[in-house]
């Protein structure tokens, strides 16, 4: 770690597993905790989150070292590792659980997050609109514990196979020079 300052970055982008994992390898960031934001029940669980119905976004918490890894850097990332035009769905994960949002820890945050959409837009990046919330972060509940470092704990499991790992590979492919 360059310095002792971390900062948070909290991000939502389909299932919580593959967005762990992807940016667990980056160097600079040194934590990302699976969990829950955005919705109106305290202390929810996997199961309430799945219905769709408590309103939370399962996320991840990253803590990274800006000295390291920029914030805009992690959004990159974000933005190539899934679909920001399809509303409350990543490939066959379907609910609003499932949205992309970028949960802004501070003003400066937020900035950055609508430039990079503006941007993204303006190359015409995507065929269709973006449709990545940019909200301001509210209390994160962490995923219960079977759910932290998933990918890595069950690699060989089916979805860990097809949906996570080709995720894991890309930013290894696209994002080599910020690799542990």
């Amino acid at each position: 770690m360059a310095n002792n300052q971390l900062d948070t970055a909290t991000l939502a982008g389909g299932c919580f597993w593959c967005l762990e994992a992807a940016y667990l390898q980056l160097k600079g960031v040194e934590s990302v905790v699976s969990g829950y934001m955005g919705g109106q029940v305290e202390k929810p669980s996997y199961d309430q989150v799945c219905t769709g119905r408590s309103g939370h976004a399962e996320v991840v918490k990253i803590a990274f070292d800006p000295a390291v890894i920029g914030y805009e850097d992690l959004l990159a990332v974000f933005f190539a590792i899934h679909d920001p035009t399809t509303l409350n769905r990543q490939g066959n994960d379907v609910g609003s659980q499932y949205r992309s949002a970028i949960y802004w820890h501070s003003p400066d945050q937020k900035a950055v997050a609508e430039a990079m959409v503006a941007q993204l837009a303006a190359e015409g990046a995507y065929a269709s609109p973006i449709v990545t919330e940019i909200t301001e972060a509210v209390t994160f509940w962490p995923a219960e514990d079977y759910h932290q470092n998933y990918f890595a704990n069950h690699a060989n499991q089916g979805y860990c196979q097809f949906v996570v790992a080709p995720k894991v590979v890309k930013v290894r492919a696209k994002f080599a020079e910020r690799l542990k």
